[in-house]
């Protein structure tokens, strides 16, 4: 069932922590809060063996490529569950193989985990171009209402001619989403 299409409530949540924990950042030098402001920016934690991170990331490309010409800067932070998910050798080769460009920070001591005060894998934080959370997703799924923030947070920040149709995606192998009705266990992982 898609959302309304008519403007979400979007309260703020807090304020874009620092990103200063970063162990690393690949494709992209480092980012700081001050060098995303007048932009709207979508934090997705991740960990590369995370299968229902995996199912979300034919939307996250397709957002990052959709948007990213209209001021939409996808921020990846990949936090690790395990300790080989901290070798950056493990994270750049896993990365380039699922075809992720955005920038990525590096969070291997969990720094930028816990300054957003995250739980989860997947998790979305949506920031405004002022630098505020205005919304969050935790898991998979609710694709349609994610870009429409997406959409609404852009058109807040002054950005025009975007058009109203979502994105549709072609998921392969692994990122093809779960059948919810047959799945035996709500968590999997690859490795």
């Amino acid at each position: 069932m898609e959302p309304s299409r008519h403007a979400l409530d979007l309260q703020v949540e807090g304020h874009l922590p620092s990103l200063e924990g970063a162990t690393e950042w690949l494709n992209s030098p480092a980012l700081a809060p001050s060098g995303l402001r007048g932009k709207v920016a979508l934090f997705d934690f991740c960990t590369y063996t995370c299968i229902n991170w995996i199912r979300t990331l034919p939307y996250i490309r397709a957002w990052a490529d959709r948007y990213g010409d209209h001021g939409l800067v996808m921020v990846g932070v990949h936090t690790p569950d395990f300790s080989f998910e901290k070798y950056l050798e493990n994270v750049r080769d896993a990365l380039k193989q699922m075809r992720v460009t955005y920038p990525i920070a590096v969070d291997s001591d969990h720094a930028i985990w816990e300054a957003f005060a995250n739980q989860y894998w997947p998790a979305l934080y949506f920031v405004d171009a002022e630098g505020r959370i205005r919304h969050h997703r935790f898991g998979e799924g609710d694709y349609d209402r994610s870009e429409i923030v997406i959409q609404q947070l852009l058109a807040e920040a002054g950005v025009e001619g975007i058009e109203d149709e979502l994105v549709s995606v072609d998921p392969q192998g692994p990122e093809v989403a779960a059948d919810w009705g047959s799945l035996g266990s709500g968590e999997t992982y690859l490795g």
